[in-house]
């Protein structure tokens, strides 16, 4: 007589992360990592440079292992980080196929555990291809706005021919396209060819995206309609998941300060974290901050003004001039200051995570764009969905003054509040939906059943 079989028992599955060594990547990658840990189950191994890694002890459920970067800690702020990113794809190729290699001679086909699959930042490109030579499927996160794709495969395009406005981008501009002036374009155009698979097919199963599919529904229909892979929009991540990811030491008595201010009456500011100023314009911000007479929580990170350790730069009498009405930190709690009732505007590079936490949170912005994609997140955020207005002539403390006046107090500030207080609710109702449905008929959804798949 004949036994029946017993019934198999799916194996544990581990998932390899690689992020992008700055903040704005390493962010929504760790928090991926916390969703598919605690809401999904698997197991967890971040692959990171030592350079800029995050602290493992906030993520003890977390396997760390280190690749070889090559990077001097003295380019965290640097000077052409397109080079920077290039030589990143160069120097941790080896390390990141030995490291794996030792991850699968632990785990033979009897053990009970499987590596399901690696998830690489788009820019960490390299994984792709090691992946695929060790018979890994390997998936691509994107940590931009759908809209930034775009322009970065137009601008590689178009070449030397500067035409304003971009033909089939509107509304954006030649100069919001997401490229620094000071960067080669020989290496732009490099990096972005192997960023989005514009030589060769990508060997990748599916493309993940923080961001969401109603704010850039005309976008994400454009690409998809091109992709060959499925595409997976499961933004926010701040939002669904909460993770401590900050690689910089937060300073949390600034909530203090805040407690001790009116409702909607500070302007935080926070210019990313490898922005960097020269001691004119870190003045000019400063006296625009003090002639707009508003209360303002400002992070200025060491390093961030050249030729000074923190903020020796600052004009004389300043500190004078604003007496209690400005804070100053090295790294502030960003998640935690949006949401307290006191701060009623955000001065911000407009980095993709910063954008979307302040639409999280009904906070407008004024917009003072670096380089890259900040570029064009600025202009959808002033001139698309209106939430915010953007500094358009530099950093010129009348332009600081007469902007923060607009963004704080009058009518046109009133809108826009009520604009990105829509947003707010919008946002909240889709991530309320999602988690009442225990993420079932969604993107994550659909992303986890890929992931535990053969």
């Amino acid at each position: 007589m004949e036994t029946a079989k017993q019934t198999e028992i799916p194996k544990p599955r581990r998932i390899v992360l690689v992020p992008c060594p700055y903040q704005g990547h390493i962010t929504p990658m760790l928090q991926l990592a916390s969703f598919l840990h605690s809401v999904a189950g698997f197991s967890i191994t971040i692959a990171h440079t030592r350079f800029n890694s995050p602290n493992p002890s906030n993520f003890p459920h977390f396997q760390f292992v280190y690749l070889d970067d090559g990077i001097p800690e003295k380019e965290a702020i640097p000077t052409d980080l397109i080079a920077v990113l290039l030589e990143l794809n160069v120097n941790c190729r080896d390390s990141f196929k030995a490291e794996m290699r030792k991850l699968m001679a632990v785990e033979p086909e009897d053990s009970s555990e499987v590596i399901a699959g690696v998830i690489h930042d788009e820019i960490m490109f390299f994984c792709e291809e090691i992946a695929s030579d060790l018979k890994l499927r390997s998936f691509i996160l994107r940590t931009t706005a759908a809209v930034t794709s775009l322009a970065r495969m137009a601008l590689v395009s178009l070449n030397d021919e500067g035409m304003d406005p971009i033909p089939k981008l509107h509304p954006l501009r030649f100069k919001d396209l997401p490229i620094s002036l000071t960067t080669d374009f020989t290496g732009y155009s490099k990096l972005m060819k192997k960023t989005y698979n514009m030589e060769t097919p990508t060997t990748a199963k599916a493309i993940i995206w923080n961001t969401m599919e109603w704010l850039e529904d005309s976008i994400m229909a454009k690409i998809e309609n091109k992709s060959t892979v499925p595409i997976f929009p499961i933004g926010p991540l701040h939002r669904i998941v909460s993770a401590q990811t900050s690689v910089l030491k937060e300073d949390f008595d600034c909530l203090s300060w805040l407690d001790e201010q009116a409702d909607n009456v500070v302007i935080y500011v926070a210019i990313g974290s490898i922005a960097s100023y020269n001691e004119k314009a870190f003045g000019e911000m400063a006296w625009g901050l003090a002639n707009s007479q508003q209360p303002f929580l400002w992070v200025v990170q060491p390093g961030a003004i050249h030729g000074s350790e923190w903020i020796e730069a600052l004009p004389k009498d300043f500190l004078e001039a604003i007496g209690g009405r400005g804070y100053i930190v090295k790294w502030a709690p960003q998640k935690q200051v949006l949401a307290h009732r006191a701060v009623g505007g955000f001065w911000s590079h407009c980095g993709w995570n910063s954008s979307m936490e302040s639409l999280s949170e009904g906070v407008p912005m004024l917009c003072s764009p670096c380089f890259g994609d900040q570029k064009v997140n600025a202009r959808y955020l002033s001139y698309v969905w209106r939430v915010g207005i953007q500094l358009e002539n530099g950093l010129e403390r009348e332009e600081i003054e007469k902007g923060i006046r607009r963004l704080m107090v009058g009518e046109e500030s009133k809108e826009m509040r009520e604009r990105t207080k829509d947003f707010k609710e919008k946002i909240e109702a889709y991530v309320l939906k999602v988690k009442d449905q225990c993420y079932s008929h969604t993107y994550l959804a659909e992303l986890v059943s890929l992931l535990k798949s053969s």
